[in-house]
């Protein structure tokens, strides 16, 4: 397993890959830093392969390691840098699916101005920036994107916090601002604070990878896209137990996939310029795990229903009703993935009329039953 476990990303593939140990092998496994041949020579690790007598491979970087590659055995790549490795099992990240559902999140909050912050030489920076341009675009917006100086000495931490710091101060606010992932949206938090720009209540901001170290040792903690790692790491180790078994190595591809937001205070703010639907909109999620109606909203916001009506529709582009539905869909997500509760007891703990009811409401919002969900996105 030549896979970093410095990163959140690491740790969670090989957890599910020990997941699939468990239930099917046992498996003995060797673990080394995609930075073992800075300790060793690349002649030295290809012979201690060898005297292994390893059956099966999963690495990070392909390109550093094609000597590797090369010994024919299975093997299977996560990479980093390059995203066409021909002929090879590879896993993906969903990075379209990550801009997507950032763009998203900062779009619900009734932000008008965008941003973009990431790695320019990173495809999958690339992938994501592209992929949360097109969703602003979508709604009618612009995102400005962050661009790295061109010099290695102005790329230097301290160099890199200030060229951040001067971009961020030239962007129109309030602005929600996504960044590649939780590394860079901590280093966006800290040069705020040299621009002397507040978060969240003149820049929102959501990372990426769930990285709980990060993400809390960031002020504020940071929102953030999680991702599906732990079961892309099962599945890789399905595959490569086929592939030690006589499978040959094609072009198969798992894909790491977005699955929610974890919303934490660097994004909790609402840009909403109008104050009762602000309220509204905060009594909706202040009460998502309750059975509310349209005239429970409006009750506690003190206002005509058509005029409430009229006003949360032009602000955000839907209905009262459609955000009661929308944000109580996003909690069911969340318990479902967060949670080892069945699916009668989380449709309990949400207040719905038996699991029936539970489950035909959430396919017809998200096509699929409880069950499925729960196992096309958690890890098994």
């Amino acid at each position: 397993m030549l896979i970093e476990t410095s990163c959140a990303y690491g740790r969670r593939l090989l957890r599910g890959i020990g997941k699939y140990s468990r239930l099917h092998g046992p498996w003995a496994f060797y673990r080394a830093a995609p930075f073992y041949r800075e300790r060793h020579s690349r002649e030295k690790l290809l012979s201690m392969l060898k005297d292994w007598g390893a059956d099966g491979l999963v690495i990070r970087e392909p390109k550093q390691n094609q000597a590797i590659i090369e010994m024919g055995l299975p093997t299977i790549i996560s990479p980093k840098i390059d995203n066409k490795i021909p002929g090879l099992p590879v896993i993906y990240t969903d990075c379209k699916g990550v801009g997507r559902l950032a763009a998203e999140h900062l779009l619900e909050r009734g932000f008008k101005e965008f941003a973009f912050c990431g790695f320019d030489e990173m495809i999958w920076s690339r992938q994501r920036a592209d992929s949360f341009e097109r969703r602003i675009s979508e709604a009618g917006f612009q995102a400005y994107r962050y661009q790295h100086p061109k010099s290695g000495r102005l790329r230097s931490w301290e160099n890199e916090q200030a060229s951040i710091a001067e971009w961020l101060s030239t962007l129109p606010k309030p602005a929600g601002l996504m960044a590649c992932n939780d590394e860079c949206g901590q280093n966006v938090i800290e040069a705020c604070k040299i621009a002397n720009i507040h978060v969240p209540e003149e820049l929102a901001i959501i990372g990426v990878d769930n990285d709980e170290l990060v993400c809390d040792l960031s002020d504020p903690p940071l929102s953030s896209v999680a991702l599906n790692t732990e079961r892309a790491g099962y599945e890789a180790a399905e595959l490569l137990d086929q592939l030690m078994h006589g499978e040959n190595m094609a072009d198969q591809i798992i894909i790491d996939k977005a699955t929610y937001i974890e919303k934490r205070m660097s994004s909790d703010i609402l840009a909403i310029s109008d104050p009762d639907v602000a309220g509204a909109v905060h009594f909706i999620r202040q009460n998502a795990r309750k059975t509310i109606r349209v005239s429970d909203v409006v009750d506690a916001i003190a206002t005509s229903r058509r005029t409430l009506q009229q006003r949360f529709r032009n602000t955000l582009g839907r209905s009262i009703h459609e955000e009661i539905r929308r944000v109580r869909i996003e909690q069911v997500k969340r318990m479902l993935m967060e949670t080892n509760l069945s699916i009668s007891q989380v449709a309990t703990a949400l207040g719905y009329a038996g699991v029936e009811h539970f489950a035909r409401y959430f396919k017809k919002e998200t096509d699929l039953t409880p069950r499925e969900y729960r196992k096309r996105y958690c890890a098994r």
